[in-house]
């Protein structure tokens, strides 16, 4: 008993001196990561400060869908001088197919995320944040219809074709002339395609037409960020990190819209059904955020960003 007795204590200093060590390294390992999460939040503060204050600008607010329906207009001209072997001249390429099919959806979980912590963080009201995120979606609303009623339009006005020639003669062959094709009238445009037929008609590009609406609308609900960062405005609580980082992806996903926007201008031109595409997501936002939404509630309108936030009235309304 007595020779298990130091043993006894012996483990116990070792396991004290241990635990001593284990806590001291812990203290020496905090410290360095509480400095860098404060360098990368005040690098966010600063970031996020200086967007806000550049969307929240008269210069942005008024001029940004001159800015789109120019990159729309004359995006196509690029064509001349982007070379059709590079990486986003592939309709398959990665960029393309995780986000242009799904471009809606990013927007509303980025936008719709925005728009609660917004109004969360300036008024702790859950029916001025529902009545906030309504503005989402009626616009995916307005889209399904726009997808919808082209579908129809598209599936009315072309035509299926079945080339008479097999897929090697086509290829073996050297006259620019279209083979003689065997028509198919009971056929739509989708199922004319899967089964490796052509289909000409007119159509309008449904991809132009949501990056286009997803642009305006994320600089609509964006524009606000800059007045809930004035010190002289009444609110509960400061924007903390995730609302400012939030607004930070908000910023990355406008600018990736664009970026495809421009790479599908440029890479697979379409005149005039890009163009048309464009003019009805402008005419979208122009019907919604310049038109319905500056009505008053008795309407049924939810209202323009930040009304009911920072202000109770509509005299904060965006410039026209």
């Amino acid at each position: 008993m007595d020779v298990k007795t130091p043993k006894s204590s012996s483990n116990g200093f070792t396991t004290e001196i241990t635990l001593e060590k284990l806590h001291k390294m812990a203290a020496e390992l905090i410290l360095p990561g509480r400095f860098i999460l404060r360098l990368l939040t005040a690098a966010l503060e600063v970031v996020t400060n200086l967007l806000a204050r550049v969307f929240g600008s008269t210069l942005v607010r008024r001029h940004f869908h001159l800015l789109l329906s120019g990159l729309v207009l004359f995006g196509p001209v690029l064509s001349f001088w982007v070379s059709k072997y590079n990486i986003f001249a592939n309709s398959h390429h990665y960029l393309y197919r995780k986000f242009l099919k799904s471009t809606w959806g990013w927007t509303c979980i980025f936008a719709g995320s925005f728009i609660l912590l917004l109004s969360l963080s300036a008024r702790h009201s859950f029916s001025i944040s529902l009545r906030h995120l309504s503005r989402i979606g009626i616009a995916g609303l307005l889209w399904w219809v726009c997808q919808r009623l082209l579908t129809f339009l598209e599936d009315a006005a072309g035509t299926c074709y079945e080339p008479m020639a097999t897929a090697q003669d086509l290829q073996a062959s050297a006259t620019p002339l279209q083979p003689l094709l065997l028509l198919h009238e009971d056929q739509t445009k989708a199922s004319c395609l899967k089964a490796n037929m052509l289909w000409r008609g007119y159509e309008v590009s449904q991809d132009v037409l949501i990056l286009c609406l997803c642009c305006l609308l994320l600089v609509e609900e964006m524009s606000v960020f800059g007045h809930h960062l004035s010190p002289g405005k009444p609110q509960q609580r400061s924007p903390g990190a995730p609302l400012r980082f939030i607004f930070l992806l908000c910023v990355v996903l406008l600018a990736l819209w664009m970026f495809l926007l421009l790479c599908l201008l440029a890479n697979f031109p379409k005149w005039p059904s890009q163009q048309l595409g464009g003019a009805l997501g402008y005419l979208g936002w122009r019907g919604l955020y310049q038109g319905w939404y500056r009505l008053r509630p008795r309407w049924g309108c939810p209202g323009l960003p930040g009304e009911g936030i920072f202000t109770t009235t509509n005299t904060d309304k965006h410039p026209q």
